[in-house]
């Protein structure tokens, strides 16, 4: 290579050289077009085929960041909504069929964002129950009972939870009838239920709907419905209960709540 009289060769060690052989060796290329299929994968104003092309490019690629820059297309939402929630089966398909594998950058991508339904319908598949439910115990552990500028994520989680059949599922929803946003107590009630677990669930539930602190009537309506369709006994409590006791349940002898029938 010819250099200019009185300039001296640059330092092959210097970190300007290092940095340009960097940008051209094998890794810098496959990491620059890494980036690029990201890109084009959550890039809600490029052209479909040209999204599933690089989401293609991606599950072929499969190393952990490749994995992961797939998986974020699920956080971008398409105008076209039919075509958005096709595009979302594909993917979902296609990181199904990596199994277990794909555990850790699919917890990855449930601590870092903020819309989680397709990641959680995907670990349910991917994962066995309690290493599931493992996981998400980790999730839940950043986002605690208390204040949260958006519970949405929280709210999910709750959701999911409901639909577990683990034992430890209720003992993890418990908390979250305390929280300070009403749609996560909502939630939180709502999974107790469903959950079934009346030795976890029933006191909890029955102290919620009777504490002063709780103003939302559409809360105390869950629990109450809730109680009622389980069969759970409140009579322990009865004073209380009835003091906070909607309009259209009664408590009957047993001490077991009941909807009242609708007047003719």
């Amino acid at each position: 290579m010819f250099f200019p009289l009185g300039r001296p060769a640059p330092c092959i060690d210097s970190p300007h050289t290092m940095g340009i052989l960097g940008f051209l060796s094998k890794e810098g290329r496959e990491r620059r077009n890494l980036e690029r299929n990201v890109g084009r994968a959550v890039n809600k104003y490029a052209q479909s085929p040209d999204r599933y092309k690089a989401l293609q490019s991606l599950i072929e690629e499969g190393s952990p960041d490749a994995i992961y820059g797939a998986l974020r297309r699920f956080g971008m939402m398409y105008d076209k909504s039919i075509e958005d929630e096709q595009e979302k089966e594909w993917l979902f398909d296609a990181l199904l069929e990596k199994g277990a594998a794909i555990i850790p950058q699919v917890e990855r991508y449930l601590q870092s964002a903020d819309s989680i339904s397709w990641p959680l319908r995907l670990l349910s598949k991917v994962a066995g129950k309690e290493h599931e439910l493992e996981v998400l115990k980790r999730i839940l552990d950043q986002h605690e009972p208390g204040y949260e500028r958006d519970p949405t994520k929280k709210i999910q989680l709750l959701n999911h939870l409901a639909a577990s059949k683990e034992s430890g599922a209720p003992g993890m929803v418990v908390p979250y009838l305390d929280d300070m946003d009403e749609g996560v107590r909502y939630a939180a009630a709502e999974a107790l239920v469903r959950l079934g677990n009346q030795d976890i669930a029933r006191d909890p539930l029955i102290a919620h709907f009777i504490a002063e602190s709780e103003e939302s009537l559409r809360v105390r309506l869950q629990i109450a419905e809730g109680l009622a369709d389980r069969g759970w006994l409140v009579k322990s409590h009865r004073p209380a209960f009835d003091k906070k006791l909607p309009d259209q349940f009664t408590i009957d002898r047993e001490g077991r709540l009941k909807k009242k029938a609708a007047p003719t």
